[in-house]
């Protein structure tokens, strides 16, 4: 390699560094850190007035079975809602992509976004009154279905998310769908491919990716949500999020609270993993009409 190469490469090398030192400085500040905070403070112990005490025990991560009703919640609801989403966003993204009109799509998506223009908040309220006794239970005491109750239960939390996350589900799958090449479900037709075969070999496939991303997005989301189990589970259905505020801000447990957000991280960490890998293996997938 000559000097002028040499030369350049050091060139290059030095601008994309300067390039990266933004964001990187951005990760380690707002990520890196906060995350060493949190370790150190799992090791501590609890103050004799709360907060953090230097020392260094594993006594935390030994007692998180304390909170296991949390983590069993969030774990239990936080998959249940993202393939509850997954059920229901998939055909509506199949619809827009691939069978819906030009003006149709362009409703539907429209509709589609409209819950982001308003308050999360509010929306979670109006949800409060839906399934409060004003609202369907009442409805159905007049037609005679007396006590039943929504409000403060795991199906209210799941209605909440659902109702909260299925956009973010919707649209990577309909990226997903709408780049799909028609060429290939044609062709699939000319060699006598059902519907149902060509959905099954082709364009699940094909949209593996997308699904796995919209996945990702509502699972993550839900592993740390606090408003929807606070709002619509009333204190009854909580999960670690709700958990976290009552260490930090009410029982001032720091260390304690600490050692459980430093075991959601390690639940994420696997669950990126994971999601790295299927998306490595659906990405050089083969179709076959077979």
């Amino acid at each position: 390699m000559t000097s002028a190469a040499i030369t350049e490469k050091r060139r290059q090398r030095m601008w994309s560094a300067i390039l990266l030192a933004p964001s990187g400085l951005w990760y380690m500040v707002l990520l890196i850190l906060p995350l060493i905070v949190i370790m150190i403070y799992s090791v501590g112990e609890r103050a004799p007035t709360g907060g953090y005490q230097a020392a260094f025990t594993f006594d935390n991560y030994l007692n998180i079975g304390a909170r296991w009703t949390a983590f069993k919640n969030t774990l239990l609801l936080a998959p249940t809602g993202t393939l509850i989403c997954l059920l229901a966003g998939y055909p509506l993204a199949y619809f827009l992509a691939l069978k819906a009109s030009p003006r149709t799509r362009l409703f539907l998506l429209i509709l589609v976004v409209v819950p982001f223009w308003t308050s999360f908040l509010i929306r979670t309220y109006a949800w409060m009154f839906i399934l409060g006794g004003r609202g369907l239970p009442h409805l159905l005491d007049l037609v005679g279905i007396e006590g039943v109750r929504f409000i403060n239960t795991p199906f209210a939390v799941l209605v909440g998310i659902v109702y909260a996350y299925l956009p973010l589900m919707v649209f990577p799958i309909y990226v997903s769908l709408e780049k799909l090449d028609k060429r290939l479900l044609e062709a699939s037709d000319d060699l006598g491919a059902g519907p149902a075969a060509t959905f099954r070999q082709i364009t699940l496939p094909l949209s593996a990716p997308g699904m796995i991303t919209g996945c990702m997005l509502v699972f993550i989301l839900l592993m740390g949500e606090y408003l929807i189990p606070q709002m619509l589970g009333g204190g009854k259905v909580f999960f670690i999020g709700n958990a976290l505020v009552d260490l930090f801000l009410q029982s001032l447990n720091w260390p304690f609270g600490s050692a459980c957000a430093m075991a959601l991280v390690v639940i994420m960490v696997v669950t990126v993993s994971l999601y790295l890998k299927l998306t490595r293996a659906t990405g050089g997938r083969d179709v076959s009409l077979m």
